[in-house]
């Protein structure tokens, strides 16, 4: 039996905000944007090449909007995916990486290059670049 995760629920004040922010500023795909009933509504979004989507909604209980800490992306080029942010308007931190257990700007070794940034609300997300060929 496969176990893949389909979506992760991204808590949000504003879900016209987050959809600009997600769709226009980050590059997500708009996979979905519905009401689904008694004032709640549900709008997916995809990264680019990603099968796991996240979903923003109005009306559905859950943790408060900019809690959701650690969210994590994997790419082939760090500074090539920190350029196509910045220049949507999205404020990311420099590439950096850890070292002796502190951030460090500049590139790391091996699946240690990042990059991040947060959404409206303070949701945090890490970019990571993949070694090439892993």
């Amino acid at each position: 039996m496969e176990w893949k995760l389909e979506a992760v629920t991204v808590p949000v004040a504003d879900v016209d905000r987050a959809k600009r922010f997600y769709g226009e500023q980050a590059g997500f795909a708009v996979d979905l944007d519905v009401p689904i009933g008694n004032g709640t509504r549900l709008v997916q979004l995809t990264p680019p090449g990603s099968s796991c989507s996240i979903h923003l909604n109005t009306g559905i209980a859950g943790p408060p909007p900019g809690s959701l800490q650690g969210l994590l992306l994997v790419v082939d080029d760090v500074d090539a995916a920190r350029a196509e942010l910045v220049g949507r308007g999205v404020a990311a931190t420099p590439v950096r990486h850890m070292e002796g257990g502190e951030w460090v700007d500049g590139r790391g070794g091996p699946w240690n290059s990042f990059v991040h940034f947060n959404d409206p609300d303070g949701n945090g997300w890490a970019v990571q670049e993949r070694p090439a060929g892993a």
